[in-house]
């Protein structure tokens, strides 16, 4: 792969790194912790920066495809850019609108049970976090 594009896709990964592990693994849980923080204000709160998050994802994943495309990758890049991008798609278009819909109802000042869509969140988010470190490795040593 050629130094600029494994540069430019590297730095993207890192970034979006850092992003889900602040954001999904410290802001995230922290907020609720917060005194007088009630679960209708923190899913408010966590709406907004999540929809920020996923924006920002989803432009740092596209930086990553055009510059893996133009750089001439390795399989092993070709496999780990495929799957982060997989697994935010997944996040994006299955899992975050059921998790919108529950909030939405919470919201709405429903009493509804606890969601499993939020463990498939987590766990996808896991899987990211693995991916992209995969990713950001292979990337340093292309």
């Amino acid at each position: 792969m050629n130094t600029t594009s494994a540069a430019v896709a590297g730095a993207a990964v890192f970034v979006w790194l850092g992003m889900v592990l602040a954001i999904s693994f410290l802001e995230a849980p922290l907020k609720f912790r917060a005194p007088e923080v009630t679960v209708p204000l923190g899913l408010g709160i966590g709406r907004i920066v999540f929809r920020a998050l996923n924006m920002a994802e989803a432009l740092l994943a596209a930086v990553v495809l055009v510059a893996v495309a133009a750089g001439g990758p390795g399989t092993g890049v070709v496999v780990a850019t495929a799957a982060v991008v997989a697994v935010l798609a997944v996040q994006l278009g299955v899992v975050r609108p059921r998790l919108n819909r529950r909030s939405d109802r919470v919201l709405a000042g429903e009493q509804v049970p606890r969601s499993t869509a939020h463990w498939y969140y987590v766990a996808l988010e896991v899987i990211k976090v693995v991916g992209l470190l995969i990713l950001g490795v292979l990337l340093l040593s292309a």
